[in-house]
């Protein structure tokens, strides 16, 4: 996460484009911000900068990027804290709230040291070290590969999942679980020094659990558990697959190019090591042992679920279970996920950021369809998903059977809204026929409305709860306004609250622009006003290309008003209201009025 410098408010102002260039050079935001604010103005907001929050940064020069000793350094910045990725997974995931606090302390921490060491010139680990390599436990569909594909999202860090029931021991026919490591490299675009501070996640870990009795080599299961030990610590691994024709002919062809044998690898020091799995038994292993020592003078324990046995679990308990103990040894940190209960797959339906009604949601508005859900519905639906014990996957299948037949003919008719009741979860069939039969059935559009209606409340308390940090670090001043159109692309575009505050952020930089591109086009400063840019914005929120015609629009009507101002009144800034947004024409035309009226009897514009 790299740190914003600087400031700066709604308004350009300070060295940008248009001010005068300091004889330090630019730091990397202030480019981006340059070449956004160029991109915006002459595509209209539809071409963005994106870069990713945390990689490797160069120093400029070779003086600059010199630690102690004179050794090369490449700046590693990181500054993401335990409770801030904590707020970010709450947005996402219910309840888990134990292994959310987990998983956000020992990632944040991980990255954060290994900063930290790049700081003192040192991205060694200590000799003996352990890396915070963590273990997942808990059942089918409780959001594990969700929870990591969020961090590594968050972080802006490559990232690889695999299963562990593919890889076979190295030397063997099947993969190798050192290409884990090079898929690493390919997701960072070939950047082997970014794909170094990356996380590889692997699922299905407990299927590579050894019996309890098995005799000979075992290359499916104990011999993976070895394959990993090197790259869970510290490893260099080849870039070039063994016996793979196509990296031999890439070696020979850089060999011919440069006369030299290039040996290409990848350090694991750095890279986050993350596997999970279901560990059916496991609670029973821990059960017994528990049993055999007792609780107090002897008496038994009897915690009733499974899940709560959980809560003891200790590394002996999963060498029990059939792991290496090496292999134990390297994953010190475990987290557990408790089984979802009809409640949580309510919640998570009823959550703006779902994926399972999204995803449906953008099906049916790619016909033109808006489609909403009574909670009354969501209920039902949970209910269904949570008899079929496949936790939050079961939601996707007894979506789409309710949804099937409207998704089916509805694209044949008229109709542009559909609200999933009770009784269209109860009844597809029969409820597709009612409203084939009256589809202008005004009680339906009443319902429709009453539903977006609460979303609306729902989103702005949750703009509440979430603060201000985010406009504040973009310079953005909140308005409710602006605060209505977050709303709105997060209801009708289907954005989370960040990305749709991102995208308003987006737009005003848009109006912005065009008043950097006035005061090239004939010398003059103008700065649209809050009311201005919240009437600009709300007038165009679901067009970037007709925001920016009316911009455009609006700065060449001013162009001639304004110029006569100048040369009446030797006026070189300008303060463009909300007025001049509404009706630009008139307002030109009572400033040219006022700019010739006798002195003596001018007014204010």
């Amino acid at each position: 996460m790299a740190k914003k410098t600087g400031g700066g408010g709604d308004r350009p102002g300070g060295a940008g484009m248009n001010g005068p260039i300091s004889s330090d050079l630019p730091s990397q935001k202030d480019l981006e911000q340059e070449i956004r604010d160029y991109l915006v103005k002459k595509y209209g907001g539809k071409v963005r900068v994106v870069t990713q929050s945390f990689i490797p940064d160069r120093k400029a020069s070779e003086e600059d990027g010199r630690g102690e000793g004179g050794k090369q350094q490449d700046g590693f910045v990181f500054d993401l804290k335990p409770e801030e990725l904590e707020t970010y997974l709450n947005e996402y995931v219910i309840r888990q709230d134990r292994a959310k606090a987990v998983l956000a302390t020992k990632v944040c921490t991980h990255f954060n040291r290994v900063a930290y060491l790049a700081r003192k010139g040192n991205d060694r680990l200590p000799v003996g070290n352990i890396k915070n390599n963590i273990i997942l436990i808990g059942p089918t569909g409780v959001g594990k590969t969700y929870l990591i594909k969020l961090i590594a999202a968050r972080l802006g860090v490559p990232f690889v999942k695999g299963d562990a029931t593919k890889f076979s021991e190295t030397g063997y026919v099947g993969a190798d679980v050192e290409d884990l490591v090079r898929d690493l490299v390919k997701e960072a675009d070939g950047d082997i020094e970014r794909a170094q501070y990356g996380i590889i996640y692997i699922d299905e870990i407990d299927k590579i659990a050894a019996p309890y009795h098995a005799h000979g080599p075992d290359v499916s299961r104990s011999g993976v558990q070895r394959a990993l030990l090197k790259p869970l610590e510290e490893t260099e691994v080849g870039l070039r697959i063994p016996h793979d024709p196509i990296s031999q002919i890439e070696a020979i062809e850089r060999y011919r190019k440069s006369g030299k044998r290039e040996k290409q690898t990848i350090n694991t020091r750095n890279i986050l090591f993350i596997v999970s799995g279901a560990f059916q038994g496991l609670p029973e292993i821990i059960r017994r042992r528990l049993c055999r020592q007792g609780i107090g003078f002897g008496a038994d324990l009897d915690l009733g679920e499974e899940r709560e046995w959980l809560r003891f679990l200790k590394p002996q308990d999963l060498i029990d279970y059939g792991l290496e103990s090496e292999f134990v040894g390297r994953f010190p940190v475990v987290a557990v996920l408790d089984e979802l209960t009809e409640r949580d797959l309510y919640e998570i339906l009823r959550s703006p950021t779902c994926a399972v009604v999204q995803s449906k949601r953008h099906d049916f508005r790619s016909y033109g369809i808006d489609l909403r859900f009574e909670d009354e519905a969501l209920m039902l639906l949970a209910r269904q998903a949570a008899e079929e014990r496949t936790g939050a996957r079961s939601l996707v299948s007894v979506v789409e059977k309710a949804l099937l037949p409207f998704e089916k003919r509805l694209p044949s008719t008229t109709i542009s809204s559909l609200v999933v009741t009770k009784k269209a979860v109860e009844d597809p069939d029969s409820a597709l026929a009612a409203l084939l039969s009256a589809p202008g059935d005004s009680s339906l559009e009443h319902r429709y409305e009453a539903i977006l209606a609460e979303e609306r409340r729902r989103c702005r308390e949750r703009l509440g709860t979430i603060g201000t940090a985010s406009w504040e670090k973009a310079g953005v001043d909140v308005t409710e306004p602006r605060l209505a159109c977050v709303c709105e692309l997060v209801l009708l575009e289907d954005l989370d609250p960040a990305a749709a505050c991102e995208e308003v952020f987006s737009r005003i930089r848009q109006i912005r622009a065009h008043e950097s591109s006035f005061y090239h086009r004939c010398g003059l400063h103008i700065s649209f006003d809050d009311e201005a840019v919240d009437a600009l914005l709300t007038a165009n929120l679901m067009d970037t290309r007709r925001l920016h015609a009316q911009c455009e629009r609006i700065c060449n009507i001013l162009e001639y008003g304004l110029t006569l101002a100048r040369e009446r009144r030797a006026q070189t800034e300008f303060v463009i209201p909300v007025d001049a947004v509404r009706n630009t024409e008139l307002y030109v035309n009572r400033l040219i009025r006022t700019c010739y009226r006798p002195e003596g009897k001018a007014g204010t514009t």
